[in-house]
């Protein structure tokens, strides 16, 4: 089990800088997140439409969006300025949200200013120790959530081919999976115990959402790099071999780990 890989990490491959040049992708192509998980945090955490939540790694606003629209005032925190950006633009009808310019080791958000805090397919970028000081000062005596939609690779054909794939072309694939955050950092993070959820999630493509859904990940080579056209090649035999009606479908599960900051 590995421990956060942004010590090691090359300046210009930053967790705050990877998703720059992915923006446009990433707002089409990256799942949502069902809304169970928010009937959940209403079951289980006390979740009402009063309660302040700060997303911590907001990006675009796909997890905001589901707070939003249950009533909840949130704050967006996000590093990357692009896709900071991109949420206060897709997330602009909305009067209560706030887009912050900030870390989750330091938010720049107000002391016990959040009922809840989450972060959505942002955690494994974390500094976690700092995160955790950070998450308790802005949070006290509330709940955190960190949620995760997990592709599932080991499903079907076509799972296992993609999988083969990112793991040939990734630039550094294995060292970025957020499957590195195990049941140990989990329960450091905790301070102990901690509950946990999964839901069905899937998202349907044709052949340029395919391609998208695989430009948004930080890994992927972009256009310019020798390993861009055979990367491409290849996802297109991949589609072709595994379509139905011209589309293919992704299966995930949407992993929701939840409790109080100890």
């Amino acid at each position: 089990m590995h421990t956060d890989c942004t010590d090691s990490m090359p300046a210009t491959l930053r967790p705050t800088e990877r998703f720059s040049t992915r923006v446009e992708n990433y707002v089409k192509y990256r799942p949502g997140y069902p809304p169970v998980v928010l009937d959940l945090l209403r079951a289980e955490c006390g979740l009402t439409p009063a309660a302040v939540v700060a997303d911590i790694g907001s990006g675009t606003g796909l997890l905001t969006r589901l707070f939003l629209e249950h009533g909840n005032h949130v704050y967006g925190v996000e590093p990357n300025r692009e896709m900071r950006e991109a949420g206060e633009r897709l997330l602009a009808a909305y009067p209560n949200f706030a887009s912050v310019d900030g870390a989750a080791e330091a938010t720049t958000l107000p002391d016990a200013c959040a009922d809840l805090v989450t972060a959505a397919q942002a955690f494994h970028w974390f500094d976690r120790v700092k995160a955790r000081v950070e998450f308790a000062r802005i949070g006290p005596g509330g709940w955190a959530a960190l949620i995760w939609n997990e592709r599932r690779w080991t499903t079907s054909p076509l799972a296992e081919a993609y999988e083969r794939l990112i793991a040939a072309y990734g630039s550094d694939y294995a060292a970025v999976n957020y499957d590195n955050v195990g049941p140990a950092d989990l329960a450091a993070f905790f301070g102990g115990e901690y509950r946990q959820a999964r839901f069905d999630n899937q998202q349907r493509f044709d052949f340029a959402g395919l391609r998208g859904r695989l430009l948004s990940a930080s890994y992927a080579p972009e256009p310019g790099h020798p390993s861009y056209e055979p990367m491409l090649a290849d996802l297109r035999s991949i589609f072709d071999a595994h379509q139905v009606g011209g589309t293919v479908v992704f299966e995930y599960d949407t992993r929701v780990y939840y409790g109080h900051i100890r």
